[in-house]
């Protein structure tokens, strides 16, 4: 460690910032005018790195190398920005009367088209692009060497921050976007022509992420994984620097990417006897300083206290318990479902069936908050690992059995959402979900690295059932009755008084709270309660796989339960159930019948968003309703 070295390190960290605000500023843009909370964002900066490689290829053999890479990378960015305009008019445009959430399943199918579609076009391997002209050297910064190209972005960063200032405060279009930031509704109403506004602000989002991904061609090789790494990195700054604020997103990136710098910088410092590698919290630090922020200031650094979102779409209707022909159907199915074993013609069959069972519990748990809670969690796979690896700690490391594994995995999951849930209900909307992901992605990076008790990268092996329980028909029955009474559990407290009250503090906090409900209080149990089940879905899951690996509590299982609540309906109760068994059975059947089961499972879900965007259950509950008054009619 020396003076040199951290002033290259901290040189690399503005570098690096000015490509993370491209990404960010686009975003901020989309969501502050949209309210569309864009998972394709990173897709698009992705696809801009690869149109820009195709396109300086192919220029390059008509004008040459040395002006070929500056049209390309302003090509591929218009390119990106027409892309994200056509996405706006023919998939956005119609759904942006449903509600938020399921504007994001959309947004998250899409991320899978188009991973499929660059796997089809550019193949799987990296792609290596070439240097920028007249960049391609180094500088002398204090006797080491420093990128040119580096330098050139540590520019642009401002540059485009100043741009965007002046697009803002200087033009009628700026004027119009900051309005619609701070109300959009009220835009509306005083004539200005919302479609219009809402495509132009999509495009010029869209370019801005797919100028960032072109720009970064020279620095790093374009991969498949791109997307959903700089997703995660762009919704972090957006969130620290406040929704909405261009200039809260260039600091946050400055502050992350130079603090990730100081850690790289430090390298491996002892610390009360104890040697700690902080080149590895890089994984983690952008998510720590995102929670330290929102617990300190929910708002973000230069963002403004946001007031409760005007409700879109129609009022959700009242829970009834279910009637008599609603529990024969279930019963005939658990009965139906009982008897698989010995109905099904493969023991694949009793596999895939303990899957279905283990995502449907795990949805429901997810949507005990998300639902009659309204608590809009982005993190709760972190609820599913802890409980799967307390479930496999508890029987390979303390060496207790399978049946009091069974107990501790769900255990500490608990006190995992006990932990988490008293910071998170004190946040809502996008800030609490933030929050959530920020901390499942401490709990990921923790088990990802704690190499003794977790087994690190490699997780656990040999988490196998008990003896009685070694055939795969026997695990198949208790996991099944397991789920069952977890389900059953879940819906039975929502027609508890507590249930009332959590659906209370969701629909009106302040009534509610007059009326004597400590709204925080309840909402903190649901948490307690949703990461109980959360990781008995998770201990079940361990025990059915023999194995258990960081990737069960990794972002891309928050988005799974995600997707399953929303594709189910979350609004109905039976909808979690029905979105878990879907979700996974589409995903487990496309991808034994085709390379580009993202694709098609993207194009499903696209198909199920625009014709049932009250998800599967709450749009046969419309048509049933719209049917049943014919009828007795008739």
């Amino acid at each position: 460690m020396n003076f040199s070295g951290l002033m290259v390190q901290l040189l690399g960290g503005l570098a690096s910032a000015s490509s993370l605000f491209l990404v960010a500023a686009g975003l901020s843009l989309i969501f502050g005018v949209t309210r569309i909370v864009n998972f394709a964002h990173g897709s698009l900066f992705m696809l801009g790195t690869y149109l820009a490689y195709t396109l300086v290829e192919r220029l390059s053999l008509l004008w040459g190398a040395a002006w070929a890479f500056w049209p390309g990378v302003v090509l591929a960015a218009l390119a990106v920005g027409v892309l994200g305009a056509l996405v706006e008019w023919l998939l956005l445009r119609r759904i942006y009367k449903a509600p938020e959430l399921f504007q994001l399943l959309a947004t998250f199918a899409l991320v899978l088209v188009i991973k499929d579609a660059v796997l089809f076009f550019w193949g799987p391997e990296e792609l290596l692009g070439p240097r920028a002209p007249g960049l391609q050297g180094s500088v002398e910064v204090l006797g080491r060497q420093f990128p040119s190209y580096d330098l050139f972005l540590m520019v642009v960063g401002p540059l485009v921050l100043g741009a965007a200032w002046l697009l803002l405060k200087r033009t009628r279009f700026g004027t119009l976007v900051r309005a619609a930031t701070q109300d959009r509704e009220m835009v509306s109403a005083l004539g200005v022509n919302q479609t219009w506004l809402f495509t132009a602000v999509f495009a010029l989002g869209a370019l801005l992420a797919g100028l960032g991904g072109a720009l970064q061609l020279p620095r790093e090789p374009a991969h498949l994984e791109m997307d959903l790494h700089t997703i995660g990195a762009a919704f972090v700054v957006v969130v620290v620097g406040g929704m909405g604020s261009l200039p809260g997103a260039y600091l946050a990136a400055l502050l992350i990417s130079l603090i990730k710098a100081v850690c790289v910088w430090l390298g491996v410092v002892d610390l009360f006897g104890y040697a700690i590698n902080l080149s590895k919290a890089t994984l983690v630090v952008d998510f720590a300083v995102m929670a330290a922020v929102l617990i300190w200031r929910p708002w973000g650094l230069l963002g403004r206290p946001q007031g409760r979102s005007r409700p879109v779409g129609e009022a959700e209707a009242p829970l009834r318990p279910a009637g008599a022909a609603y529990k024969w159907i279930a019963a005939a199915l658990l009965a139906l479902l009982v008897a698989l074993p010995w109905l099904a013609d493969s023991p694949y069959a009793v596999v895939l069936a303990t899957d279905l069972a283990v995502a449907a519990l795990f949805a429901a748990s997810l949507h005990f908050i998300m639902g009659p809670g309204g608590l809009h969690s982005f993190g709760h796979a972190a609820y599913f690992g802890v409980g799967a690896y307390g479930a496999g700690v508890t029987l390979a490391v303390l060496g207790l059995p399978m049946e009091a594994a069974l107990v501790a995995g769900p255990l500490a999951a608990a006190i995992a959402a006990a932990v988490f849930g008293w910071f998170a209900v004190r946040l809502s909307g996008v800030y609490l979900a933030m929050l959530t992901l920020a901390f499942a992605q401490i709990a990921w990076a923790i088990t990802y690295q704690w190499d003794d008790v977790t087994g690190g990268s490699n997780g656990l092996t040999g988490v196998w059932p008990s003896d009685w329980l070694g055939d795969s028909r026997r695990y198949y029955w208790l996991a099944l009755a397991l789920v069952t009474v977890g389900v059953l559990a879940l819906r039975r407290m929502l027609f508890a008084p507590f249930g009332y009250a959590l659906r209370a503090g969701r629909d009106s906090p302040l009534r509610a709270d007059a009326i004597g409900i400590d709204v925080d209080r309840v909402q903190w149990l649901a948490f307690i309660i949703a990461g109980l089940f959360g990781g008995a879905a998770g201990a079940v899951y361990a025990f059915s796989k023999g194995s258990i690996s960081p990737e069960s509590m990794a972002v891309g299982k928050s988005i799974d339960g995600l997707v399953m609540v929303l594709l189910g309906g979350i609004h109905t109760l039976a909808g979690p159930v029905v979105g878990g068994v879907s979700f996974t059975w589409l995903q487990d059947s496309v991808a034994r019948h085709t390379d580009y089961w993202r694709a098609a499972l993207g194009v499903i879900m696209l198909v199920l968003v625009v014709v049932l965007p009250d998800g599967i259950v709450g749009g046969l509950q419309k048509l049933w309703r719209r049917v049943t008054p014919r009828q007795k009619g008739a």
